[in-house]
């Protein structure tokens, strides 16, 4: 799991930046380029992109970067394709109650991003790696926590069973690819932060009469597996972002 050092950036409530924009311009991804074997052929064809969203950078640490390594679990859920996340205990000192992808900082022992991911997400929610089909990797993002982070995009298929690190993950839950990879959900929030204009995006889930806020690094991983899968599919315009 993802935590900030000393020279952590100060703590942002998401809700209560307004938000300055929604993205509803833009199209959705259709249902047939969302297929496990659409994405099985994206990724092995398409040459990775450079990220729409490139993150901050660590403006606010101070420390040298990290690296780091999530994963994105796309489970094949009969009804289509899903994206697990994980929500974050309340007592956590750092990024408390956030919804993120199951992850962390690279260990000595680790031979690459996904012998990363794997195993913290096998350490986090108990995911056994042979539910889990690699796909592609998505580019680096740069978290305000200077950790340098490679998103691991796998298949994950059903009869998997989590086992939640209860000191770390509150809850795992599934939200439909479909939804996320839709920019009518995806709004801007703009504000500034010891001086420095920010911009986040969030892209709000709500199930159960719950809100599953989901905002930040996470967000913007996700808007980035939009735009690699709309390369080599033609032109689809992209967002300016504030770094």
């Amino acid at each position: 799991m993802l935590c900030a050092m000393s020279g952590r950036p100060p703590t942002v409530n998401p809700h209560e930046v307004p938000v300055s924009g929604v993205d509803a311009h833009l199209p959705p991804h259709p249902p047939h380029w969302l297929q496990a074997q659409a994405l099985r052929d994206h990724f092995s064809r398409v040459p990775l992109a450079p990220p729409e969203r490139t993150g901050d950078g660590g403006i606010f640490a101070q420390r040298p970067p990290r690296r780091a390594a999530v994963l994105v679990p796309l489970v094949m859920r009969d009804g289509g394709l899903t994206v697990l996340l994980t929500r974050r205990t309340e007592h956590l000192r750092d990024h408390a109650g956030q919804i993120s992808f199951p992850g962390g900082a690279v260990e000595a022992g680790d031979a690459d991003a996904w012998a990363t991911a794997l195993r913290e997400s096998a350490e986090e929610i108990g995911l056994a790696r042979e539910f889990v089909e690699p796909l592609g990797l998505l580019p680096l993002y740069a978290t305000v926590t200077a950790y340098q982070v490679t998103p691991c995009v796998c298949l994950l298929r059903q009869g998997f069973e989590l086992r939640l690190d209860a000191g770390e993950v509150a809850e795992a839950f599934e939200v439909p690819l479909a939804f996320l990879m839709n920019p009518a959900q995806h709004q801007h929030h703009r504000m500034r932060m010891l001086g420095i204009e920010r911009e986040f995006l969030s892209m709000p889930w709500h199930a159960e009469g719950r809100e599953y806020f989901i905002w930040g690094a996470t967000a913007a991983m996700l808007r980035n597996l939009y735009h690699q899968l709309a390369q080599g599919r033609g032109q689809i315009a992209s967002s300016p972002q504030i770094t």
